[in-house]
């Protein structure tokens, strides 16, 4: 088995790529509210800061800060994880379970990098807003409802127009 070595730097920020076990689902976005809940409920238990957050419908892009002192974020994205599951499940939605019977939505691992510095930040932001288009499920970054993009183009830190039809999307991950 590889051996997985995260890094832990208490008071970081962190960009996370999480994704369902099923590439063609649609459950992250359809049931939108359900994610939501998920995270608020654990943000309220375990705080973390979501300074960036892109949800599509397979699989979801953030860039998260937990509080001074505190580097768990693998908690943290069990409990989302966790919570999101059992809300699925409790909505109705037949989710299928492993051999050990525990629920498989979830892919088991998630990419996590630990940011850098602001041109890292920035570069993962960019490359968050961006996710929808690049994808193909919007022609702007402004067309896709789930994203932190709107958050941005209201404090005035992208213009709504970023990000549009005729760039050519050279954000890499």
């Amino acid at each position: 088995m590889v051996n997985y070595r995260r890094n832990f730097v208490p008071g970081g920020t962190y960009f996370f790529t999480v994704t369902l076990r099923d590439r063609s689902s649609r459950l992250l976005a359809e049931p939108i509210g359900l994610l939501r809940a998920a995270f608020r409920a654990v943000k309220h238990k375990q705080p973390f800061r979501v300074d960036a957050i892109v949800v599509l419908p397979d699989h979801l892009h953030t860039i998260l800060t937990l509080p001074e002192g505190d580097a768990d974020y693998p908690g943290r994205w069990r409990a989302i994880k966790s919570a999101f599951t059992h809300a699925v499940v409790k909505s109705g939605v037949a989710v299928a379970r492993n051999a050990k019977g525990e629920y498989a939505l979830w892919q088991r691992r998630y990419w996590e990098h630990t940011i850098s510095g602001d041109g890292d930040y920035r570069h993962h932001a960019d490359y968050i807003h961006y996710n929808p288009v690049k994808h193909g499920w919007a022609k702007q970054a402004a067309d896709w409802p789930y994203s932190s993009f709107h958050r941005y183009v209201r404090q005035g830190m992208l213009p709504h127009d970023w990000a549009g039809s005729g760039d050519d999307g050279i954000f890499g991950e």
